[in-house]
C-alpha cells in the first residue's frame, strides 16, 4: 500500500499487488485503484480472499505478470516475497506452500530482467526463515535438503524439522468465477495502456565535435571580448557599481 501511494501518480514505476482484500488491514488495494493523472493504469491491484492455494495464485499471477512484462517492457523489476501468504500464518488467511510462493521468484526470474528481490511481511517467524532460504536457494539455482541442519533455532522447527510446508486442510474461497473475473479486468486495464514511457532522448554529438570544442575552449581568453574589470568598484565599462547595503566584501578606495 506505501509503496504504491509513493509512485500513484506517476507512470514511471507500475506497481502490481496480490493481496487478501476485505476486512483485513491495511483495506487498500480495491481493483479500481488503478492510478491518478499521470499514473493512472500503472497500479495493478490482484484483490483476493482467503485460502488462496498454490494452483489458483497461479492462474493470476503469471498471466498478468506476462502481461506487464509485453505491455510496460520495465527496465528492471523490485520482487518483494511477502511470507503471510504462506499457509500456517498467524495472521495470513493464504494457503501457499513454499513451492508455490517461490514458482512466482521462478517465473519473475524467467523474464532475464534485472531483478531485486525482497522480504516481506510473515508473521509465523519460522516459516518465515523457511521462505526467505527456499527462495535464495530458488534464485540461485541451487538444490536444497528438505531436513532443517543443526542450528541454534532448530527446535523452533519442530516437530518435523522439515523446511517445506503441508498446506491445510481449508476451503479457498476464491472461485473459478471470481478468479476469472480479476484475471480478465487486470489484463483489460493493461491492454489499454499506451505502451511502455519513454524518457527524452537527446543525440550524443560525435567525437570530433566534442574534440572541436575542447581545443577551442580558452582560445578566446584576454580577448576584447572578455568580461575584464581593473577595478573591483567599477564595472568594465567605467561605471561606479552599485553596492547594496546587505553585500560584505573588501571595497577599492
Amino acid at each position: 500500500d506505501g509503496v504504491e501511494e509513493a509512485f500513484y501518480c506517476t507512470d514511471r514505476v507500475m506497481t502490481f499487488s496480490l493481496h487478501k482484500y476485505g476486512d483485513f488491514f491495511p483495506g487498500t488495494g480495491h481493483i479500481k485503484d488503478t492510478g491518478a493523472k499521470d499514473g493512472t493504469g500503472y497500479s495493478v491491484n490482484a484483490p483476493l480472499t482467503s485460502g488462496m492455494t498454490d494452483a489458483t495464485y497461479e492462474e493470476i499471477f503469471k498471466p498478468v505478470m506476462a502481461k506487464i512484462m509485453e505491455v510496460y517492457r520495465p527496465g528492471a523489476i523490485v520482487l518483494q516475497c511477502g511470507a503471510d501468504s504462506l499457509t500456517g500464518d498467524r495472521l495470513g488467511c493464504f494457503n501457499l506452500s513454499l513451492k508455490g510462493h517461490a514458482e512466482c521468484v521462478k517465473y519473475t526470474k524467467s523474464f532475464g530482467v534485472p531483478t531485486l528481490v525482497l522480504g516481506g511481511g510473515g508473521y509465523t517467524i519460522r516459516n518465515v526463515a523457511r521462505c526467505w532460504a527456499y527462495e535464495t536457494s530458488v534464485l540461485l539455482d541451487k538444490d536444497i535438503s528438505n531436513d532443517i541442519p543443526y542450528n541454534d533455532y532448530f527446535e523452533y522447527y519442530a516437530p518435523d524439522f522439515k523446511l517445506h510446508l503441508t498446506p491445510e486442510q481449508r476451503e479457498n474461497q476464491n472461485t473459478e468465477a471470481s478468479l476469472d473475473s480479476v484475471r480478465s479486468e487486470l489484463l483489460q486495464q493493461l491492454q489499454g495502456l499506451q505502451g511502455a514511457p519513454s524518457v527524452q532522448m537527446q543525440e550524443v554529438p560525435p567525437a570530433f565535435d566534442l574534440q572541436k570544442e575542447k581545443a577551442a575552449e580558452g582560445q578566446n581568453d584576454g580577448g576584447a571580448g572578455d568580461d575584464v574589470r581593473s577595478d573591483r568598484g567599477q564595472t568594465k565599462d567605467g561605471g561606479d557599481r552599485k553596492v547594496h547595503e546587505a553585500e560584505f566584501y573588501d571595497a577599492t578606495d
